[in-house]
Protein backbone atom coordinates (compact mmCIF):
# COMPACT_ATOMS: atom_id res chain seq x y z
CA UNK A 1 0.00 0.00 0.00
CA UNK A 2 1.26 3.24 -0.86
CA UNK A 3 1.09 7.02 0.35
CA UNK A 4 -2.03 7.67 -1.40
CA UNK A 5 -3.66 4.77 -0.48
CA UNK A 6 -3.04 4.91 2.94
CA UNK A 7 -4.44 8.31 2.88
CA UNK A 8 -7.33 7.19 1.44
CA UNK A 9 -7.77 4.46 4.19
CA UNK A 10 -6.84 6.96 7.26
CA UNK A 11 -10.14 9.26 6.06
CA UNK A 12 -12.94 6.65 5.28
CA UNK A 13 -11.50 4.88 8.89
CA UNK A 14 -13.08 8.16 10.58
CA UNK A 15 -15.45 8.79 8.94
CA UNK A 16 -16.35 4.85 10.05
CA UNK A 17 -15.46 5.43 13.27
CA UNK A 18 -17.07 9.19 14.09
CA UNK A 19 -19.99 9.33 15.72
CA UNK A 20 -23.31 11.62 13.55
CA UNK A 21 -26.21 11.73 11.79
CA UNK A 22 -25.16 14.45 9.01
CA UNK A 23 -22.01 12.01 8.01
CA UNK A 24 -21.66 11.90 4.62
CA UNK A 25 -20.54 8.12 4.49
CA UNK A 26 -23.36 5.64 5.88
CA UNK A 27 -23.43 2.16 7.04
CA UNK A 28 -24.58 0.95 3.36
CA UNK A 29 -22.12 2.96 1.74
CA UNK A 30 -19.56 1.05 4.14
CA UNK A 31 -21.05 -2.24 3.58
CA UNK A 32 -21.03 -1.48 -0.66
CA UNK A 33 -17.23 -0.35 -0.63
CA UNK A 34 -16.35 -3.61 1.25
CA UNK A 35 -18.40 -5.72 -1.15
CA UNK A 36 -17.40 -3.57 -4.32
CA UNK A 37 -13.55 -3.94 -3.60
CA UNK A 38 -13.41 -7.56 -2.47
CA UNK A 39 -15.51 -8.29 -6.40
CA UNK A 40 -12.75 -6.00 -7.91
CA UNK A 41 -10.00 -7.52 -6.07
CA UNK A 42 -10.87 -11.18 -5.66
CA UNK A 43 -10.54 -14.11 -3.24
CA UNK A 44 -7.14 -14.42 -1.73
CA UNK A 45 -5.72 -10.56 -2.45
CA UNK A 46 -3.60 -9.72 0.40
CA UNK A 47 -5.09 -7.46 3.02
CA UNK A 48 -3.39 -4.46 1.65
CA UNK A 49 -4.42 -4.79 -1.38
CA UNK A 50 -8.08 -5.08 -0.67
CA UNK A 51 -7.98 -2.27 1.89
CA UNK A 52 -6.19 0.00 -0.79
CA UNK A 53 -9.00 -1.07 -3.47
CA UNK A 54 -11.78 -0.13 -1.05
CA UNK A 55 -10.57 3.23 -0.04
CA UNK A 56 -10.14 4.45 -3.58
CA UNK A 57 -13.37 2.88 -4.39
CA UNK A 58 -14.78 5.08 -1.14
CA UNK A 59 -13.27 7.97 -1.93
CA UNK A 60 -14.19 8.07 -5.76
CA UNK A 61 -17.96 7.72 -4.77
CA UNK A 62 -17.43 10.06 -1.38
CA UNK A 63 -15.65 12.44 -4.03
CA UNK A 64 -18.81 13.22 -5.88
CA UNK A 65 -20.43 14.03 -2.88
CA UNK A 66 -18.14 16.07 -0.53
CA UNK A 67 -15.35 18.25 -1.86
CA UNK A 68 -13.96 18.70 1.10
CA UNK A 69 -13.44 15.60 2.10
CA UNK A 70 -12.00 15.40 -2.04
CA UNK A 71 -9.58 17.59 -0.90
CA UNK A 72 -8.17 16.09 2.35
CA UNK A 73 -8.02 13.04 0.25
CA UNK A 74 -5.96 14.38 -2.77
CA UNK A 75 -4.04 17.47 -0.90
CA UNK A 76 -0.49 17.04 -0.41
CA UNK A 77 0.19 15.85 2.68
CA UNK A 78 3.91 16.82 2.34
CA UNK A 79 5.28 20.20 1.17
CA UNK A 80 8.52 19.66 -0.79
CA UNK A 81 9.12 23.18 -1.37
CA UNK A 82 9.69 23.42 2.45
CA UNK A 83 12.46 21.61 2.14
CA UNK A 84 14.29 23.46 -0.75
CA UNK A 85 13.54 27.02 0.89
CA UNK A 86 15.27 25.50 4.34
CA UNK A 87 18.19 24.41 2.61
CA UNK A 88 19.02 27.59 0.90
CA UNK A 89 18.15 29.75 3.93
CA UNK A 90 21.09 27.53 5.74
CA UNK A 91 23.61 28.05 2.64
CA UNK A 92 23.19 31.70 2.90
CA UNK A 93 23.48 31.97 6.38
CA UNK A 94 26.53 29.95 5.91
CA UNK A 95 27.73 32.25 3.83
CA UNK A 96 26.79 35.57 5.83
CA UNK A 97 28.65 33.63 9.32
CA UNK A 98 31.78 35.08 10.06
CA UNK A 99 33.94 31.91 10.03
CA UNK A 100 37.33 32.95 10.94
CA UNK A 101 36.23 35.20 13.93
CA UNK A 102 35.75 39.38 14.16
CA UNK A 103 38.84 40.02 13.49
CA UNK A 104 41.61 39.06 10.42
CA UNK A 105 43.71 36.87 12.92
CA UNK A 106 42.43 33.58 12.91
CA UNK A 107 43.11 32.32 17.05
CA UNK A 108 43.56 28.54 16.27
CA UNK A 109 41.80 27.58 19.48
CA UNK A 110 38.52 29.80 19.11
CA UNK A 111 38.12 29.15 15.23
CA UNK A 112 34.01 29.45 14.73
CA UNK A 113 34.31 26.43 12.45
CA UNK A 114 35.68 24.23 15.45
CA UNK A 115 32.21 24.78 17.55
CA UNK A 116 30.46 23.89 13.80
CA UNK A 117 32.36 20.40 13.65
CA UNK A 118 31.65 19.92 17.63
CA UNK A 119 28.41 20.37 17.04
CA UNK A 120 28.29 18.34 14.46
CA UNK A 121 29.99 15.17 15.88
CA UNK A 122 27.26 15.80 18.84
CA UNK A 123 24.72 15.31 16.67
CA UNK A 124 25.95 12.09 15.26
CA UNK A 125 26.76 10.71 18.48
CA UNK A 126 23.26 11.70 19.19
CA UNK A 127 22.07 9.43 16.59
CA UNK A 128 24.08 6.36 17.74
CA UNK A 129 22.82 6.86 21.14
CA UNK A 130 19.12 6.69 19.82
CA UNK A 131 19.27 3.90 17.37
CA UNK A 132 21.08 1.56 19.95
CA UNK A 133 18.25 2.38 22.73
CA UNK A 134 15.43 3.08 20.58
CA UNK A 135 14.40 -1.18 20.72
CA UNK A 136 14.32 -0.67 24.49
CA UNK A 137 12.16 2.20 24.31
CA UNK A 138 8.18 2.01 25.95
CA UNK A 139 7.42 5.52 24.55
CA UNK A 140 8.87 7.81 21.65
CA UNK A 141 10.92 10.45 22.71
CA UNK A 142 9.76 13.90 22.54
CA UNK A 143 11.23 15.86 19.29
CA UNK A 144 12.75 19.09 19.46
CA UNK A 145 11.96 22.72 18.85
CA UNK A 146 13.54 22.64 15.36
CA UNK A 147 12.12 18.88 14.37
CA UNK A 148 8.55 19.97 14.74
CA UNK A 149 8.92 23.29 13.41
CA UNK A 150 9.99 22.13 10.07
CA UNK A 151 7.16 19.08 10.22
CA UNK A 152 4.74 22.03 10.98
CA UNK A 153 6.15 24.01 8.06
CA UNK A 154 6.30 20.71 5.80
CA UNK A 155 2.61 20.05 6.69
CA UNK A 156 3.10 17.00 8.37
CA UNK A 157 2.15 17.75 12.10
CA UNK A 158 -1.12 18.35 13.07
CA UNK A 159 -1.58 19.30 16.88
CA UNK A 160 -5.13 21.24 16.78
CA UNK A 161 -7.41 18.38 18.32
CA UNK A 162 -4.93 16.41 20.33
CA UNK A 163 -7.07 13.65 20.62
CA UNK A 164 -7.88 12.06 17.10
CA UNK A 165 -11.18 10.53 19.02
CA UNK A 166 -13.00 14.04 19.44
CA UNK A 167 -13.96 16.75 16.65
CA UNK A 168 -15.28 16.52 13.04
CA UNK A 169 -14.20 13.75 10.76
CA UNK A 170 -11.62 15.85 9.07
CA UNK A 171 -10.22 16.90 12.14
CA UNK A 172 -9.75 13.35 13.48
CA UNK A 173 -8.14 12.47 9.95
CA UNK A 174 -5.57 15.06 10.44
CA UNK A 175 -4.68 13.95 13.83
CA UNK A 176 -4.86 10.48 12.82
CA UNK A 177 -2.80 10.61 10.08
CA UNK A 178 -0.38 12.80 11.28
CA UNK A 179 0.01 10.10 13.97
CA UNK A 180 0.15 7.02 11.50
CA UNK A 181 2.53 8.95 8.73
CA UNK A 182 5.24 9.38 12.08
CA UNK A 183 7.12 7.24 10.63
CA UNK A 184 7.65 8.74 6.95
CA UNK A 185 7.61 12.35 8.68
CA UNK A 186 10.43 11.57 10.80
CA UNK A 187 12.66 10.33 7.54
CA UNK A 188 11.38 13.27 5.59
CA UNK A 189 12.51 16.10 8.48
CA UNK A 190 15.41 14.00 8.80
CA UNK A 191 16.72 14.47 5.36
CA UNK A 192 15.79 18.43 4.87
CA UNK A 193 17.80 18.83 8.47
CA UNK A 194 20.88 16.96 6.81
CA UNK A 195 20.73 18.62 4.04
CA UNK A 196 20.46 22.18 5.97
CA UNK A 197 23.55 21.50 7.80
CA UNK A 198 25.25 20.48 5.08
CA UNK A 199 23.97 23.38 2.62
CA UNK A 200 24.96 25.03 5.70
CA UNK A 201 28.38 23.94 6.05
CA UNK A 202 29.53 24.21 2.37
CA UNK A 203 28.24 27.85 2.85
CA UNK A 204 30.87 28.05 5.67
CA UNK A 205 33.30 27.25 3.73
CA UNK A 206 32.58 29.25 0.26
CA UNK A 207 32.81 32.44 2.47
CA UNK A 208 35.37 31.11 4.28
CA UNK A 209 37.79 31.09 0.68
CA UNK A 210 35.72 34.04 -0.68
CA UNK A 211 36.95 36.23 2.14
CA UNK A 212 40.56 34.71 1.68
CA UNK A 213 40.79 36.27 -1.76
CA UNK A 214 40.49 39.73 -0.94
CA UNK A 215 41.20 39.97 2.53
CA UNK A 216 44.93 38.53 4.66
CA UNK A 217 44.48 36.73 7.64
CA UNK A 218 47.14 35.97 10.18
CA UNK A 219 46.87 32.66 11.97
CA UNK A 220 48.08 32.07 15.58
CA UNK A 221 46.74 30.93 19.01
CA UNK A 222 46.65 31.93 22.82
CA UNK A 223 45.44 29.84 25.59
CA UNK A 224 46.11 30.69 29.57
CA UNK A 225 46.04 26.77 30.23
CA UNK A 226 47.65 25.43 27.07
CA UNK A 227 51.65 25.03 26.33
CA UNK A 228 52.75 24.68 22.71
CA UNK A 229 53.07 20.60 23.35
CA UNK A 230 49.68 20.74 24.45
CA UNK A 231 48.03 22.69 21.02
CA UNK A 232 50.13 20.39 18.68
CA UNK A 233 48.60 17.15 20.00
CA UNK A 234 45.14 18.52 20.10
CA UNK A 235 45.31 20.10 16.54
CA UNK A 236 47.05 16.94 15.49
CA UNK A 237 43.62 15.25 16.92
CA UNK A 238 41.52 17.36 15.02
CA UNK A 239 43.41 18.08 11.88
CA UNK A 240 45.11 14.76 11.73
CA UNK A 241 42.72 13.03 8.93
CA UNK A 242 42.47 16.51 7.02
CA UNK A 243 46.59 16.44 6.80
CA UNK A 244 46.92 12.95 5.77
CA UNK A 245 44.32 13.88 2.89
CA UNK A 246 45.72 16.91 1.58
CA UNK A 247 49.15 16.58 2.42
CA UNK A 248 49.78 19.93 4.63
CA UNK A 249 51.85 19.11 7.51
CA UNK A 250 50.84 20.03 11.21
CA UNK A 251 53.75 22.26 12.45
CA UNK A 252 55.38 20.81 15.74
CA UNK A 253 55.49 22.33 19.31
CA UNK A 254 58.29 24.42 18.40
CA UNK A 255 57.05 25.83 15.62
CA UNK A 256 53.30 26.52 17.66
CA UNK A 257 55.42 28.31 19.95
CA UNK A 258 56.50 31.10 17.56
CA UNK A 259 52.55 31.19 16.78
CA UNK A 260 51.73 32.08 20.35
CA UNK A 261 49.54 35.53 20.27
CA UNK A 262 50.34 38.31 21.40
CA UNK A 263 53.55 37.96 21.43
CA UNK A 264 54.05 36.60 18.23
CA UNK A 265 52.55 38.24 14.99
CA UNK A 266 51.41 34.77 13.87
CA UNK A 267 51.75 33.42 9.98
CA UNK A 268 50.16 33.21 6.41
CA UNK A 269 46.51 31.45 7.58
CA UNK A 270 45.90 29.59 4.15
CA UNK A 271 47.72 26.46 4.90
CA UNK A 272 45.42 26.19 8.21
CA UNK A 273 42.15 27.68 6.07
CA UNK A 274 43.08 24.44 3.95
CA UNK A 275 42.68 22.11 7.05
CA UNK A 276 39.78 23.49 8.57
CA UNK A 277 38.04 23.65 5.41
CA UNK A 278 38.84 20.10 4.48
CA UNK A 279 38.29 18.92 7.97
CA UNK A 280 34.79 20.44 7.42
CA UNK A 281 33.98 18.79 4.44
CA UNK A 282 35.10 15.62 6.15
CA UNK A 283 33.08 15.80 9.87
CA UNK A 284 29.87 17.50 8.52
CA UNK A 285 29.60 17.75 4.53
CA UNK A 286 30.31 13.57 3.47
CA UNK A 287 28.62 12.47 6.76
CA UNK A 288 25.36 14.76 7.11
CA UNK A 289 25.33 14.06 2.68
CA UNK A 290 25.39 10.36 3.74
CA UNK A 291 22.58 10.60 6.39
CA UNK A 292 20.55 12.78 3.97
CA UNK A 293 20.70 9.77 1.50
CA UNK A 294 19.69 7.06 4.14
CA UNK A 295 16.92 9.29 4.62
CA UNK A 296 15.75 9.84 1.25
CA UNK A 297 16.29 6.20 0.48
CA UNK A 298 14.08 5.40 3.56
CA UNK A 299 11.03 7.87 2.81
CA UNK A 300 11.02 7.03 -0.52
CA UNK A 301 10.28 3.04 0.88
CA UNK A 302 8.03 4.06 3.44
CA UNK A 303 6.00 6.31 0.53
CA UNK A 304 5.59 3.09 -1.64
CA UNK A 305 5.15 0.69 1.01
CA UNK A 306 3.21 2.62 3.89
CA UNK A 307 2.87 0.74 6.99
CA UNK A 308 -1.09 0.80 8.81
CA UNK A 309 -1.61 -1.04 11.90
CA UNK A 310 -3.55 -3.78 10.40
CA UNK A 311 -4.00 -5.34 13.31
CA UNK A 312 -6.55 -3.47 15.75
CA UNK A 313 -9.95 -4.26 15.54
CA UNK A 314 -11.04 -2.04 12.41
CA UNK A 315 -8.92 -3.67 10.20
CA UNK A 316 -9.16 -7.00 11.37
CA UNK A 317 -13.28 -6.58 11.25
CA UNK A 318 -12.94 -5.29 7.11
CA UNK A 319 -10.74 -8.07 6.31
CA UNK A 320 -13.00 -10.74 8.25
CA UNK A 321 -16.21 -9.29 6.23
CA UNK A 322 -13.91 -9.60 2.82
CA UNK A 323 -13.16 -13.17 3.87
CA UNK A 324 -16.14 -14.53 5.04
CA UNK A 325 -14.82 -15.35 8.52
CA UNK A 326 -16.99 -14.74 11.69
CA UNK A 327 -16.28 -12.83 14.56
CA UNK A 328 -15.21 -14.66 17.26
CA UNK A 329 -15.49 -13.77 20.76
CA UNK A 330 -12.92 -14.33 23.87
CA UNK A 331 -14.45 -14.11 27.33
CA UNK A 332 -13.07 -15.06 30.67
CA UNK A 333 -15.11 -14.19 33.54
CA UNK A 334 -14.02 -13.10 36.67
CA UNK A 335 -15.30 -14.37 40.32
CA UNK A 336 -18.19 -15.38 38.54
CA UNK A 337 -19.73 -18.82 37.19
CA UNK A 338 -21.89 -18.47 34.30
CA UNK A 339 -24.63 -20.93 33.89
CA UNK A 340 -25.44 -23.08 31.14
CA UNK A 341 -28.72 -21.25 30.37
CA UNK A 342 -26.48 -17.68 30.33
CA UNK A 343 -23.90 -18.99 28.03
CA UNK A 344 -26.46 -19.90 25.61
CA UNK A 345 -27.87 -16.98 26.02
CA UNK A 346 -24.27 -15.40 24.85
CA UNK A 347 -24.12 -17.67 22.05
CA UNK A 348 -27.28 -16.53 20.84
CA UNK A 349 -26.91 -12.89 20.82
CA UNK A 350 -23.32 -13.48 19.55
CA UNK A 351 -24.57 -14.85 16.64
CA UNK A 352 -27.30 -11.93 16.34
CA UNK A 353 -25.11 -9.51 16.51
CA UNK A 354 -22.27 -10.96 14.04
CA UNK A 355 -23.84 -13.53 11.75
CA UNK A 356 -23.74 -17.08 12.25
CA UNK A 357 -20.53 -17.61 11.94
CA UNK A 358 -19.57 -16.28 14.87
CA UNK A 359 -18.25 -18.29 17.56
CA UNK A 360 -17.66 -17.52 21.59
CA UNK A 361 -14.72 -18.91 23.05
CA UNK A 362 -15.92 -19.38 27.02
CA UNK A 363 -12.87 -19.46 29.31
CA UNK A 364 -13.04 -21.11 32.97
CA UNK A 365 -14.28 -18.72 35.11
CA UNK A 366 -11.03 -16.99 37.39
CA UNK A 367 -11.32 -16.65 40.93
CA UNK A 368 -11.03 -14.20 43.20
CA UNK A 369 -6.94 -13.48 43.82
CA UNK A 370 -5.87 -15.32 41.74
CA UNK A 371 -5.26 -12.66 39.11
CA UNK A 372 -1.76 -12.99 39.45
CA UNK A 373 -1.19 -16.32 37.45
CA UNK A 374 -3.92 -16.78 34.63
CA UNK A 375 -4.27 -20.00 33.33
CA UNK A 376 -3.52 -20.70 29.85
CA UNK A 377 -7.34 -21.05 29.08
CA UNK A 378 -7.54 -17.40 29.74
CA UNK A 379 -5.70 -16.69 26.72
CA UNK A 380 -7.90 -17.29 23.11
CA UNK A 381 -6.94 -20.15 20.85
CA UNK A 382 -7.10 -17.98 18.19
CA UNK A 383 -7.25 -14.60 16.63
CA UNK A 384 -10.26 -12.58 18.19
CA UNK A 385 -12.89 -9.80 17.58
CA UNK A 386 -13.06 -8.61 20.73
CA UNK A 387 -12.29 -10.03 24.59
CA UNK A 388 -14.46 -9.58 27.62
CA UNK A 389 -13.89 -9.52 30.94
CA UNK A 390 -17.10 -10.80 32.77
CA UNK A 391 -17.84 -9.70 36.23
CA UNK A 392 -20.87 -9.32 38.41
CA UNK A 393 -22.61 -5.91 39.49
CA UNK A 394 -22.63 -7.62 42.74
CA UNK A 395 -18.99 -7.22 43.46
CA UNK A 396 -17.30 -4.09 45.06
CA UNK A 397 -14.98 -3.31 42.08
CA UNK A 398 -11.34 -3.43 43.81
CA UNK A 399 -8.62 -1.81 42.00
CA UNK A 400 -5.43 -4.43 43.66
CA UNK A 401 -7.93 -7.48 42.23
CA UNK A 402 -9.99 -6.31 39.66
CA UNK A 403 -7.83 -3.69 38.28
CA UNK A 404 -5.09 -6.25 38.50
CA UNK A 405 -7.31 -8.97 36.57
CA UNK A 406 -8.05 -6.27 33.71
CA UNK A 407 -4.19 -5.42 33.37
CA UNK A 408 -2.99 -9.22 33.58
CA UNK A 409 -5.44 -10.20 31.34
CA UNK A 410 -4.72 -7.39 28.64
CA UNK A 411 -0.96 -8.87 28.90
CA UNK A 412 -1.76 -12.06 27.71
CA UNK A 413 -4.06 -10.97 24.42
CA UNK A 414 -2.21 -11.46 21.01
CA UNK A 415 -2.01 -8.00 19.82
CA UNK A 416 -4.42 -6.55 18.18
CA UNK A 417 -7.23 -8.04 19.95
CA UNK A 418 -9.02 -5.46 22.21
CA UNK A 419 -10.65 -5.97 25.37
CA UNK A 420 -13.44 -4.45 27.23
CA UNK A 421 -15.36 -5.67 30.06
CA UNK A 422 -19.00 -6.83 30.44
CA UNK A 423 -20.76 -6.74 33.92
CA UNK A 424 -23.81 -8.79 34.65
CA UNK A 425 -26.45 -6.43 36.78
CA UNK A 426 -29.15 -8.82 36.67
CA UNK A 427 -28.68 -10.11 40.30
CA UNK A 428 -27.86 -6.81 41.83
CA UNK A 429 -31.26 -4.65 40.01
CA UNK A 430 -33.08 -8.02 41.26
CA UNK A 431 -32.08 -7.84 44.98
CA UNK A 432 -32.17 -3.99 44.86
CA UNK A 433 -35.79 -3.32 42.88
CA UNK A 434 -36.99 0.07 43.48
CA UNK A 435 -33.81 1.40 44.47
CA UNK A 436 -32.46 2.70 41.03
CA UNK A 437 -30.32 4.79 42.75
CA UNK A 438 -28.51 2.23 43.89
CA UNK A 439 -27.63 0.29 40.78
CA UNK A 440 -26.50 3.93 39.47
CA UNK A 441 -24.19 4.18 42.10
CA UNK A 442 -22.72 1.02 41.63
CA UNK A 443 -22.24 1.48 37.96
CA UNK A 444 -20.45 4.33 38.40
CA UNK A 445 -17.62 3.20 40.76
CA UNK A 446 -17.65 0.25 38.22
CA UNK A 447 -17.17 2.60 35.21
CA UNK A 448 -13.84 4.60 37.43
CA UNK A 449 -12.10 1.48 37.36
CA UNK A 450 -12.84 0.57 33.76
CA UNK A 451 -12.16 4.03 32.45
CA UNK A 452 -8.38 4.11 34.95
CA UNK A 453 -7.55 1.25 32.74
CA UNK A 454 -8.58 2.68 29.20
CA UNK A 455 -11.15 -0.10 29.25
CA UNK A 456 -14.69 0.03 27.11
CA UNK A 457 -18.07 -1.69 29.05
CA UNK A 458 -21.07 -2.14 29.00
CA UNK A 459 -23.79 -3.31 31.95
CA UNK A 460 -26.04 -5.60 31.24
CA UNK A 461 -28.55 -8.35 32.01
CA UNK A 462 -27.18 -11.40 30.78
CA UNK A 463 -30.46 -13.04 31.41
CA UNK A 464 -32.49 -10.80 29.00
CA UNK A 465 -33.61 -11.63 25.94
CA UNK A 466 -30.50 -11.85 23.15
CA UNK A 467 -31.89 -9.14 21.31
CA UNK A 468 -30.42 -6.94 23.73
CA UNK A 469 -27.59 -8.43 24.38
CA UNK A 470 -26.25 -8.84 21.17
CA UNK A 471 -26.70 -4.39 21.08
CA UNK A 472 -24.60 -4.34 23.79
CA UNK A 473 -21.89 -6.63 22.04
CA UNK A 474 -22.03 -5.19 18.85
CA UNK A 475 -21.83 -1.04 20.83
CA UNK A 476 -18.52 -2.70 22.89
CA UNK A 477 -17.26 -3.89 19.16
CA UNK A 478 -17.73 0.06 17.97
CA UNK A 479 -16.11 1.56 21.08
CA UNK A 480 -13.24 -0.60 21.52
CA UNK A 481 -12.62 0.68 17.60
CA UNK A 482 -13.73 4.41 18.18
CA UNK A 483 -10.85 3.85 21.27
CA UNK A 484 -8.25 2.23 19.48
CA UNK A 485 -8.39 4.62 15.80
CA UNK A 486 -7.94 7.52 18.92
CA UNK A 487 -4.56 6.46 20.22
Amino acid sequence: MNEASARHVVLIRALETSEGADSPWSAADAAWATRAAGEVVGEGADADRFLARRGQLAMEKLGDRDKAFRRLATGRHWRPWVGSVLVALSFALGILMDAVGPTRYVNLLAFPLLGLIAWNLLVYVGILVHGLTDPFRSARPKKGVVWRAVARLGGALHEGAGDAGQGTPGTRFRTEWARVSAPLTARRVGRVLHLAAMAFALGAIAALYTRGLVLHFQAGWESTFLDAGQVHQALSLILGPASSLTGLPIPDADHLATLRFPDNPGENAAPWIHLFATTLALAVVLPRAVLALLSGFAARHLERHFPLPLTDSYFQNLQRSYTGQGAHLHLVPYSYDLSPATALQLKEAIVSAFGPRATLQLSPSIAFGEEDALPASAQPDKASTLALAVFSLTATPEDENHGRFLSALASRLPQGTPLAALVDEGSFVARFAGQPERRDERCRVWTRLFDKHGVASAFVNLDAAPSGLADALAHLVDLTSRKEASR
